[in-house]
Order: C-alpha cells, then sequence, then structure tokens
C-alpha cells in the first residue's frame, strides 16, 4: 500500500518522482494499493493529465484498490469518472475519513 498527498496543481515533474515509486513496488510486490490524498487541489497541467494517462493504461492491471481522499464534491465526481480507466477497485473517502480508507486498502480482497 502507497499512500500520497496531492495538493497544488499536478506537474509532469510530479510524475517523474511518482511513477518510479509505484513501479519499483510494483516489481517486488505484484499487485499495489494506492492511497491519493487530495488537500488543496488544483487538478493537473496538460503534460500532468497526459502522463497520468499513460500511467492508468501501463498499469491498469497492477493497481488492485485506489482510495481517493479529498474534501470537495468535484474530487467524488472524478472518482466516478476515472472507473472506466482501471481495473482497480475504486472509493472516495471524505477527508475526515482517511482512516477508513487506510482499513479499506488494507482489507483482504
Amino acid at each position: 500500500i502507497l499512500g500520497f498527498k496531492m495538493t497544488g496543481k499536478l506537474h509532469d515533474e510530479d510524475y517523474k518522482q511518482f511513477v518510479p515509486v509505484v513501479e519499483a513496488a510494483i516489481q517486488t510486490q505484484g499487485k499495489v494499493r494506492l492511497l491519493a490524498q487530495f488537500e488543496d487541489f488544483h487538478g493537473w497541467d496538460l503534460h500532468a493529465l497526459w502522463d497520468d494517462t499513460k500511467f492508468a493504461t501501463q498499469h491498469c492491471t497492477d493497481v488492485e484498490r485506489i482510495a481517493l481522499v479529498g474534501e470537495k464534491k468535484w474530487e467524488e465526481w472524478m472518482a466516478k469518472v476515472c472507473r472506466p480507466f482501471t481495473l482497480a477497485k475504486l472509493r472516495y473517502f471524505e477527508s475526515q475519513e482517511i482512516d477508513a480508507a487506510w482499513q479499506w486498502l488494507a482489507q483482504e480482497s
């Protein structure tokens, strides 16, 4: 299980740090589970959006569960929009439910 906090606007440079960490975990552990915590999040720039699309395409079978934790309705909407692009179980949690998100990720399948 890997957790990341996303703040501000995501850029290509952010993906250059995030993707190798996830890929290393996939290489050593097989399938991974991810927690993405959004705090004062402002979306992606165009290059980062492309990076996100590439990552989802390349690793759609490597990610088992994704917990999205946020504080805005649009982040909940984003969780619904992302569903068709991943085979992972995907669930949205409000920011005050972060403990429940970690517990959900740790559950046996």
